[in-house]
């Protein structure tokens, strides 16, 4: 699977200032398309050093469903969902947090209202000696990413799913190091997402009058790596939402059907009442 998500193309407006559970920014998003569901992730409000998080789950026009609150699981970095074959839908996250965020990676069901701690999970520790690991599902492949830091360092490792699932981390697909996500390496990295044979970056910051004002549209970057040879084959600016206030870059999500389209999470709003919208890249 090679196809390739032209980041040039237009951005598509999708949702406009959404609210979710907890009034902070999203961190990441994920679709269920075999039921037509998204899934968001967010930091409940002072909660960040647990690494305690809010998952909200919508239906596709940002209209809440249920939430669940998962307790010292990290900072929502990126999240996936599986579709399993018996019908299951599965949320990976990262889990095991440390310093506000997740040494580890799991998976579990939606339950609306239920709160999760690392006991309640089988927590994955699929890289040893790693830190900072954060999931991405790719369902049209089969397979997942784990971003994880050795030495300081971020890296993308890339398995078949029934195979990280049945536990097999011996045989990864790829394994790459993070490059290229932004022209200024000290911008924050905000997000990735797997599809396929490529790895696509998000990196950016807020609004800021002095270094990041919104005349100038923001410094937000979408970048691509290809798994197969590590290679940052496409980076462009978006100014995608450039009339939002605040406009914080905040996760990227791939919906396959009926083609393949890549989401960017952009926060707004003030703080204590932030909101979400999300566009698109055909």
């Amino acid at each position: 699977m090679d196809e390739r998500i032209d980041l040039t193309a237009p951005a598509v407006r999708r949702l406009w200032k959404k609210a979710l559970r907890e009034p902070t920014v999203l961190q990441s998003f994920a679709f269920d398309e075999a039921h037509q569901h998204l899934y968001v992730v967010q930091v409940r409000r002072g909660g960040a050093a647990a690494g305690n998080l809010c998952l909200n789950k919508l239906d596709l026009e940002g209209n809440r469903l249920g939430h669940m609150y998962l307790h010292g699981f990290g900072h929502g970095v990126s999240t996936g969902v599986q579709n399993a074959a018996d019908g299951t839908v599965w949320i990976w996250t990262e889990a095991d947090a440390e310093g506000g965020y997740g040494q580890g990676v799991t998976r579990f069901r939606f339950f609306h209202g239920a709160v999760r701690t690392g006991a309640d999970v089988k927590i994955r520790h699929s890289i040893p000696g790693s830190t900072n690991n954060q999931p991405s599902v790719c369902m049209a492949s089969g397979r997942i990413a784990v971003r994880y830091r050795t030495g300081g360092t971020p890296r993308y490792r890339v398995w078949d799913l029934d195979a990280f699932v049945a536990r097999d981390y011996g045989r990864p697909l790829a394994d790459l190091p993070q490059t290229g996500a932004h022209p200024d390496p000290a911008v924050p990295f905000q997000g990735y997402a797997l599809h396929g044979d490529h790895i696509y970056q998000l990196a950016g910051t807020a609004y800021d009058d002095a270094t990041n004002p919104p005349a100038e549209h923001g410094n937000t970057y979408l970048s691509c790596l290809d798994i197969r040879t590590g290679d940052l084959v496409q980076r462009q600016r978006t100014e995608a939402g450039h009339s939002l206030d605040f406009r914080e870059p905040e996760g990227l999500a791939v919906r396959h059907k009926p083609h393949p389209r890549l989401y960017i999470g952009l926060a707004s709003g003030a703080l204590g009442a932030r909101r979400f919208s999300l566009y698109s890249k055909p």
